[in-house]
């Protein structure tokens, strides 16, 4: 069992095969709306903007709904994920979709359960029954405070890493698997311990960013490039990470140094040799 394991997923082109904001204004038909508006304002706060659009236009949340069942998966990640899961890892979200999407997608597939937590912006139907979307942190008040570069100003996922880390502190050694695609996972594994692992969707913006200076990386670096390779490496360092827990325990149980009240007397003397 891996119980001292944490994995930590992005959610878009991670556990599902692309962006979720992307594919609803997609599949509902904003898809030019959405390329008007985008140089005029931050990402998070034009997906709050195209909820009303779409509600202005007849859209309705059940209409959200069907269309996010429908997203793309690979059948392997399934798998992975209550693999991961059974085998006694905590499973974490940390995503700059937003909660209505996510839940929603993991309800559907049956996997809502399987996850402690969910960070990612906040989202709720108001009494007009139009789907609200507000950033994770409230950059119109305040900066982050990030200076990495990579981070969108709604969400600095190496600020949830380090709460993430303080909170797992007391819990023993923990060790942590993150896994992700886009440039906002470059600041969290800049943050990963030599003891855990990082595993970057190879050839997405985290990728390109780990390989202009894999020094920085202080983790184990593990790529994949889809689900087949998804599930296997991350069962595979669940294996590794359990291996090593067991083979600490073993050390530490089974090779402890003689206590200070053994009679010395019964220790058979060692035999001359003849010259």
């Amino acid at each position: 069992m891996a119980g001292n394991t944490t994995v930590i997923f992005d959610f878009d082109k991670t556990i599902i095969e692309c962006d979720s904001d992307n594919w609803v204004v997609d599949e509902l038909g904003a898809t030019d709306l959405f390329n008007q508006l985008l140089p005029t304002m931050p990402w998070n706060s034009l997906m709050d903007r195209m909820m009303m659009e779409l509600h202005q236009q007849g859209k309705t949340i059940d209409d959200i709904v069907e269309v996010l069942n429908r997203i793309p998966i690979h059948p392997r990640v399934v798998p992975a994920i209550k693999a991961a899961h059974a085998l006694g890892c905590d499973l974490r979200i940390v995503s700059d979709a937003n909660l209505f999407f996510i839940e929603t997608m993991l309800k559907h597939l049956g996997l809502r359960e399987y996850f402690s937590e969910i960070n990612t912006n906040p989202s709720f139907v108001d009494e007009q029954g139009r789907l609200r979307i507000q950033p994770f942190h409230d950059f119109k008040n305040s900066s982050h405070g990030c200076t990495i570069g990579t981070c969108p100003p709604n969400m600095c996922k190496g600020v949830i890493l380090e709460r993430i880390q303080a909170s797992m502190a007391a819990e023993g050694n923990k060790r942590i698997i993150y896994l992700g695609d886009g440039a906002g996972d470059y600041c969290p594994s800049l943050k990963l311990k030599e003891s855990d692992f990082v595993m970057p969707r190879k050839n997405f913006p985290v990728w390109d960013l780990i390989s202009k200076n894999p020094l920085l990386i202080k983790p184990k670096i593990h790529e994949w490039t889809d689900g087949e390779e998804f599930e296997k490496v991350l069962l595979s360092l669940i294996d590794t990470i359990s291996a090593d827990e067991k083979s600490a325990a073993f050390t530490s149980t089974d090779f402890k140094m003689p206590s200070n009240n053994i009679d010395v007397s019964a220790i058979p003397k060692a035999l001359p040799v003849q010259q």
